[in-house]
């Protein structure tokens, strides 16, 4: 899954499949924000539950 950007946002998800681990690392206009930890099981993380992270950072922060 590559980069989503919603209203200058934008969404960069990198994960570990070793420690099933991931990141969802947050920029506003080209600056680091910050950083949504999530765990997943599995070869690759859900790209639906990506998109739910990303959905309710957008709700949470009114984005």
């Amino acid at each position: 899954m590559g980069a989503v950007e919603r209203n200058g946002y934008r969404f960069e998800p990198e994960f570990s499949v070793i420690n099933q681990n991931g990141a969802i690392h947050v920029y506003h206009k080209g600056e680091f924000v910050e950083e949504i930890k999530f765990s997943f099981s599995g070869d690759f993380p859900v790209h639906d539950n990506i998109e739910a992270l990303i959905d309710q950072y957008c709700e949470d922060h009114r984005i």
